[in-house]
């Protein structure tokens, strides 16, 4: 077999220390298709983003470029603009015959909070080799907000592989016609399933919000708890057309229904230099089970999380902004995303992170 590791695969790796941690998993750490994992108890603050590099270790980074260290078990504050690399609690000691992808979790993405996953002898973000036996690590970027952190928080996610199990195009063409991977637009297929962008006025003619440039500090434990005004600007549009501002952090919404059948994962493609030069997803983990129903798949919308580069750019309603690639599950999971387990965005349209109260 072959293909993205199933959770009652994950949980067999924990068992047999493939996946090594001190600290007993918390509930709801184990996902369909991936583990979150957590923050440990404290964080470098270094001068500039990096790879350990083949041959050297994040910790010899780190003594490179720490400007100092911020004890986290009573909470911190990780500041916008800063880098910050945090080591986590789990560690991987991966059988030959497997790999793994990391990825940050939903909400993560949407208060753009980029976290990436940073290994020994690293040479990518948050791709890890086969075999790979050492310590992980986040490092953190607060871009729009600063944030409050505490140990065990879960910010990013890993999912493995043994080998690859990518649809290819006529692949994902009879695995919509069987499943209806899509609705709300056509299925446009290539190296892929393209996904655009929905610019029609929702409830109150809104489209979209735009992150506030000064703000509060968020606490990431807090659940429903901030006044979306007070970060974010309501977006409308009467013309089915947003001008993007370089360096600006908006969440939009899918125009189409995304539909995850069971027996495969999702990864959305984060950035696409020939539709714009924009990123429109920092979290692409699409579960088993995403937007699936027992009666079928009826779909969910995907949230993105955009953020424009270089110059102002026009962005049109129905216009493709990216795409997801679809990979086999190893085996059928044991859990299906929004099925008897804590999934926020199951059913999703326009929606901020859950830290927010309802607009």
């Amino acid at each position: 077999m072959a293909g993205v590791l199933a959770s009652q695969q994950i949980e067999a790796l924990l068992a047999s220390d493939a996946i090594h941690t001190e600290t007993p998993l918390a509930e709801g750490q184990i996902q369909p298709a991936s583990l979150d994992l957590r923050l440990g108890n404290v964080a470098y603050r270094v001068r500039a983003s990096f790879l350990a590099g083949k041959g050297r270790s994040v910790a010899d980074r780190i003594a490179e470029f720490e400007m100092h260290r911020i004890d986290l078990t009573a909470g911190a504050v990780l500041e916008k603009g800063c880098v910050y690399v945090v080591p986590l609690m789990e560690s991987l000691a991966l059988p030959a015959d497997l790999s793994a992808i990391a990825n940050a979790k939903s909400s993560t993405g949407r208060l753009d909070l980029l976290t990436r996953t940073i290994t020994d002898g690293g040479t990518e973000f948050d791709r890890i080799g086969a075999g790979y036996a050492g310590p992980l690590y986040a490092e953190i970027c607060p871009r729009s907000f600063s944030v409050l952190v505490r140990p065990g928080m879960r910010l990013n996610q890993i999912r493995f592989r043994r080998g690859r199990a990518v649809l290819d195009d006529a692949e994902l063409t009879a695995l919509h016609q069987a499943e209806t991977l899509v609705t709300g637009g056509p299925a446009v297929v290539g190296e892929g399933l393209g996904f655009s962008v929905d610019l029609t006025p929702g409830p109150a003619g809104v489209v979209g919000y735009r992150a506030k440039p000064h703000t509060g500090v968020i606490d990431l434990d807090r659940i429903g708890h901030y006044d979306p005004a007070e970060y974010w600007e309501v977006l409308r549009s009467d013309n089915g057309r947003l001008i993007l501002d370089p360096d600006a952090f908006y969440i939009l919404v899918s125009r189409e229904a995304v539909h995850i059948p069971p027996g495969y994962a999702a990864e959305m493609a984060p950035y696409l230099a020939m539709v714009g030069e924009f990123r429109v997803h920092y979290a692409g983990f699409f579960d088993p089970g995403f937007g699936h129903d027992a009666a079928g798949g009826s779909g969910a919308r995907g949230v993105l999380e955009v953020r424009c580069h270089e110059a102002p750019f026009v962005l049109e309603h129905g216009q493709i902004v990216g795409r997801l690639v679809y990979e086999r599950m190893d085996e059928a999971p044991a859990q299906l995303y929004g099925a008897g387990i804590a999934s926020n965005y199951q059913g999703q349209g326009l929606k901020l992170s859950k830290h927010f109260a309802a607009p």
